[in-house]
């Protein structure tokens, strides 16, 4: 078994919306395999505590326009580890200090990444592109 095709989008509203945010190191695991009480574990980074609970804000806010509410909500206090718990799909926002730490993706390293098709919306990702073409033109001259 694999996650739903509706997992799947909503994991990739959810990182499109977390990219605006400016989230670090954004991936989504499909952990239906494994565990039998959700589809996806989303993990995002942000450096500063403000940044988390921004992306998680967003996140929210962006699965809002689905008519979709989180179950279960921890973390917001601290703004150390948010998780928003949809049922389908578990979203860990972390502290980048938080998340090489705690490293869920080591923890569920046999399970599938869900392509969150990020290039081409990603803001940080159109910069390095910037910036490559910037040298590689350089290069040229």
């Amino acid at each position: 078994m694999t996650a739903t095709e509706q997992s799947v989008e909503l994991a990739r509203a959810a990182a499109r919306a977390a990219s605006d945010k400016l989230a670090q190191n954004v991936t989504a695991i499909d952990v239906s395999e494994r565990l039998a009480i959700t589809d996806i574990f989303f993990i995002a980074s942000a450096a500063t505590e403000r940044q988390v609970n921004s992306i998680a804000d967003g996140i929210e806010d962006e699965l809002h326009k689905f008519d979709l509410r989180p179950v279960r909500r921890e973390g917001r206090s601290s703004g150390r580890w948010v998780l928003l718990d949809y049922a389908d799909i578990v979203f860990h926002i972390q502290h980048e200090e938080d998340r090489v730490f705690y490293a869920l993706e080591r923890l569920y390293g046999d399970c599938p990444v869900v392509d969150l098709q990020l290039a081409a919306s990603d803001p940080s990702a159109k910069a390095v592109d910037a910036d490559v073409e910037t040298e590689e033109s350089a290069h040229e001259d």
